[in-house]
């Protein structure tokens, strides 16, 4: 076998990255991403491009915060490997399939090969996600009416907010920051996260009941590439009253009220209840996102 070559990619040379096959149709995953041609690079091999990523961060990131786009030829799963541990960014890796990938032969041989090619190089899978995507023809969720919503300007309350939700969180994200850095770090990353989408600040609701308890919060968002379900969370003492769907019905009404023609939202596949809320709200599963991290293997 011919030797390895790795590039990094700039405007001159772009086209490269677009001379691989997309069988895990990641190209639909990113109509609305915008990829920066000096964050890609690509592993060519007689000159065929055989893996490419793309980073991504946001407009105002000086550095990646992940890569959402990484392709592996049939049988160069090192040279997947090759690209990532070769790559300036050791960042948290996201697999776009599509939502029904385990059906097919062919689309699951595709992901199984970009799985081995990242613990290759190092990094260990951190949790599936199934992706939602509401649009008007599903209908608006009905509201409840059972919680009282009202904006919040005091950074302080959400935090406090976030630290008690999660405590008792399923999320794998969340609880790896916990892992890292006790619930002061999980509720400070939350807090930088929403503040680093291009949404107003103004959109964060606290939910009460009738009663003046507060219930929990939801944050309706705009990421770069368009409006989401931010966060949902219930505080641990009003679990079990059914409250995670109300705050999801009332977040996707604030969207579209607020101009969303189609409403985007995720959730851990192992969140069961949350994933019921989705389903019951009229948000299909449109693809799923397999979340790997980089260990200090990877960075080293």
């Amino acid at each position: 076998m011919t030797d390895l070559v790795i590039r990094a990619l700039d405007e001159s040379d772009a086209h490269l990255f677009d001379a691989h096959p997309d069988p895990l149709i990641a190209r639909a995953a990113h109509e609305r991403t915008t990829h920066r041609p000096h964050w890609k690079r690509v592993a060519l091999r007689d000159g065929t491009v055989v893996a490419r990523g793309a980073w991504w961060g946001g407009p105002d990131d000086e550095q990646p915060v992940n890569l959402n786009w990484f392709d592996v030829a049939e049988g160069e799963a090192e040279a997947g490997a090759e690209l990532l541990r070769s790559a300036p960014w050791q960042v948290e890796l996201e697999l776009n399939l599509p939502g029904d990938w385990r059906e097919h032969p062919d689309l699951a041989a595709a992901a199984e090969t970009r799985f081995a090619a990242a613990r290759a190089a190092g990094y260990e899978l951190l949790v599936e996600r199934f992706l939602y995507r509401w649009t008007p023809e599903r209908g608006l969720p009905e509201r409840p009416g059972r919680l009282r919503f009202t904006p919040e300007p005091d950074d302080a309350v959400f935090f406090d907010a976030l630290r008690r939700i999660h405590a008792a969180t399923l999320d794998a994200h969340s609880l790896k920051a916990i892992g890292e850095g006790g619930l002061d770090q999980a509720a400070r990353e939350e807090l930088e996260f929403f503040h680093w989408c291009p949404s107003p600040r103004e959109w964060w609701q606290l939910a009460h009941t009738p009663e003046g308890e507060l219930a929990g919060i939801h944050i309706p968002a705009h990421n770069p590439s368009g409006p989401t379900i931010g966060f949902i969370g219930v505080l641990p003492e009003h679990r079990g009253r059914g409250y995670a769907y109300d705050l999801l019905a009332e977040c996707t009404h604030f969207l579209v009220e607020h101009g969303a023609e189609a409403v985007t939202g995720a959730t851990d596949r192992g969140n069961f209840p949350m994933a019921a809320n989705f389903t019951k709200a009229g948000f299909p599963v449109v693809r799923e996102r397999i979340n790997f991290h980089p260990t200090a293997e990877a960075a080293s």
